[in-house]
């Protein structure tokens, strides 16, 4: 059986498409990975450290945040300001170069997540940055009350007077 040049065409179209979308779906697997670390663990990684792309989690030592525009300079420190560790704790220097300015829970002592490449500079260039409040996720000091959820805006009072306290049933259609 003889094949067509069409047949042949087409077979020789598909193949090299299948193999782009393979090639495309492996490149990008690749790429898309990233490595959770401590800063602790980042120490240790030895040439690892400067090859892959890494997530790095810390808290933001009081006074080191530089920013100019949507770049910012900080030092990630492994335990919060408060804490009996801190002096001890791993420091990390970090800059963020991305197209987003840094979210508004990134301040002082809020722990952060860092994602980018670690450089033979002893720097984390992040490209990603995300941060949490400090304050609301604070454990609570012994002795003290649990926090009470944001109060509901005040009902006008007369309003709530003339309200039923049930809704009204629509009245019967009459049969004429």
């Amino acid at each position: 059986m003889k094949t067509s040049p069409n047949t042949m065409r087409i077979g020789i179209a598909v193949a090299i498409i299948l193999g782009t979308i393979g090639w495309l779906a492996y490149s990008g697997y690749g790429a898309g990975k990233s490595y959770y670390v401590t800063i602790a663990e980042l120490g240790g990684m030895g040439d690892k450290a400067y090859k892959n792309t890494l997530r790095v989690e810390g808290f933001v030592q009081p006074g080191s945040i530089e920013q100019n525009g949507t770049h910012v300079t900080f030092v990630l420190n492994e335990f919060e300001s408060h804490s009996p560790k801190a002096p001890t704790g791993r420091l990390l220097k970090v800059t963020y170069k991305g197209t987003e300015p840094p979210p508004d829970t990134f301040k002082d002592d809020s722990q952060a997540l860092a994602e980018g490449t670690y450089g033979r500079d002893g720097v984390f260039h992040a490209n990603i940055l995300q941060a949490k409040c400090a304050s609301k996720y604070a454990p609570a000091q012994p002795g003290m009350a649990p926090a009470k959820p944001p109060a509901a805006p005040a009902a006008n009072p007369r309003a709530a007077a003339a309200a039923p306290a049930y809704p009204a049933t629509p009245a019967p259609a009459s049969a004429n």
